[in-house]
C-alpha cells in the first residue's frame, strides 16, 4: 500500500488489528506502538490510529490493551523499545517513522509490525518492494510531492535560488529527500544547499549555518 494521507495508516492499522479478531471485537487485543520521539506530526498519527481502533470497536481500557513509548530520539532507545513490545507479545507493532520502524522489523519475524510517517520503506529495507510485502510487515508511505513544494517556494519567494535542507545523513527518509531535491532542484533554477545533523542537538547549530548561505530553507518530517 502507498497512501500519502495522514488518515490512510489510521485506517490500515485499524484494519490490519481488526482482521487479528476474527470473530467478535469483545475479544482483548494487544496493540503496541512506538515513534522515534514526540513531535505533532507523529502524535497525530498514534492518537488516530487509537481513534481508528476505537471506531472498529477496539477501545483501550475495555477490549484493548494498548503500549505507547516513545524513543526521545535515541535510536538505541528505539531498539530497546522493540525489544521489549516483542517481549510483551503484542498482536500488532505500530512503529511510526523510519528509525523505530527499522527497530522493530530488525527484531521480529512474526509479530506483525504496521509502520508509518515512512517516506521511502523500500530505501529504508523494511520491505523488498511497494508490492504486498509476503511477510510480516507492512504499512504506509508519507512520500510528499516535492516538485509542488518547490513550486510553492518559487510563489512564496521568486527570487529564491539557494535551498537550504537540514538533514540526517544517518536516516533514510533525509536521504531520500536530499537525492531528489539535488535532482529537482536545478531543473527550477535553484540548487540545494545541505548541511547534516546526526543527532537530535545537532540540529540548531545545522540550521544556523545555513543563514546568509540560503534565500530558503526547506523542512520535512
Amino acid at each position: 500500500m502507498r497512501f500519502t494521507s495522514l488518515w490512510a495508516p489510521m485506517g490500515a492499522v485499524a484494519l490490519a488489528v481488526a482482521a487479528l479478531a476474527p470473530a467478535q471485537a469483545a475479544e482483548t487485543k494487544s496493540v503496541a506502538v512506538t515513534a522515534i520521539v514526540e513531535h505533532p506530526a507523529l502524535d497525530s498519527v498514534r492518537d488516530g490510529v487509537q481513534a481508528a481502533l476505537k471506531a472498529a470497536g477496539f477501545e483501550a481500557g475495555k477490549n484493548l490493551k494498548w503500549q505507547y513509548q516513545s524513543a526521545q530520539g535515541n535510536t538505541g532507545t528505539a531498539a530497546q523499545i522493540a525489544r521489549k513490545f516483542i517481549g510483551d507479545k503484542p498482536d500488532a507493532i505500530v512503529a511510526i517513522a523510519t528509525p523505530s520502524a527499522q527497530a522493530v522489523v530488525a527484531a521480529t519475524k512474526s509479530v506483525p509490525v504496521v509502520f508509518s510517517a515512512v517516506t521511502d520503506p523500500v530505501a529504508a529495507k523494511l520491505v523488498a518492494s511497494w508490492e504486498a510485502s509476503g511477510t510480516n510487515v507492512t504499512g504506509v508511505s508519507d512520500v510528499l510531492a516535492l516538485d509542488k513544494q518547490m513550486e510553492l517556494v518559487r510563489q512564496v519567494v521568486p527570487q529564491a535560488k539557494r535551498v537550504g535542507m537540514v538533514y540526517n545523513p544517518g536516516e533514510a527518509n533525509s536521504v531520500v529527500v536530499v537525492k531528489e531535491l539535488q535532482k529537482l532542484l536545478p531543473t527550477l533554477g535553484m540548487t540545494l544547499v545541505e548541511a547534516a545533523a546526526p543527532r537530535t542537538v545537532d540540529v540548531s547549530s545545522a540550521a544556523r549555518s545555513l543563514v546568509g548561505k540560503v534565500d530558503v530553507i526547506y523542512t520535512n518530517t
